[in-house]
């Protein structure tokens, strides 16, 4: 199967808000391990909380993870000011679905913004909302081993 996310960028911060703004997107979605922050760090980085605070003044956003830790989500939404879906089971649609249908979001409303094809980029192309497929924001600092399993996945992008 190959995938062609609508955009795929080398960082989150390459994301053209007013271009997405002026195409009708009124939410934003976006996975948060390896996407808004390290991995499993719990933690958004002072450029990360100035982006994201931009992001608000345009559009509804959300972080959407497929994370189930209870201590870790606990951490996360304690720092976001934002609603927040965990153990949200991507590529499956039912629990992304939901979410949108409570805060009345229409999928063709809304752009979905993640590292993995497999999982964030099918959810959305699935729903069908615009995707966004960026590099792991530590992609510089990520192990080879990781890099490596990150390209094979990547291997499924039709450009």
């Amino acid at each position: 199967m190959f995938l062609k996310p609508d955009y795929n960028l080398k960082n989150i911060y390459d994301i053209n808000l007013e271009e997405l703004e002026q195409s009708g997107i009124k939410a934003m979605l976006f996975d948060l391990d390896s996407t808004l922050m390290a991995s499993k760090s719990g933690v958004y980085s002072e450029e990360m909380q100035q982006w994201l605070r931009k992001v608000q003044e345009k559009f509804f956003m959300a972080v959407v993870s497929n994370n189930k830790n209870e201590t870790y989500i606990e951490k996360v939404k304690k720092i976001s000011n934002f609603p927040t879906l965990f153990n949200a089971c991507k590529p499956k649609t039912g629990p992304v679905l939901d979410f949108l249908t409570n805060y009345n979001i229409n999928p063709k409303d809304c752009v979905i913004v993640g590292d993995r094809p497999l999982t964030d980029i099918l959810c959305g192309k699935y729903l069908g909302c615009k995707t966004i497929l960026v590099d792991s924001i530590t992609a510089d600092t990520e192990s080879k081993v990781v890099r490596f399993v990150r390209a094979l996945e990547r291997l499924s992008i039709r450009y």
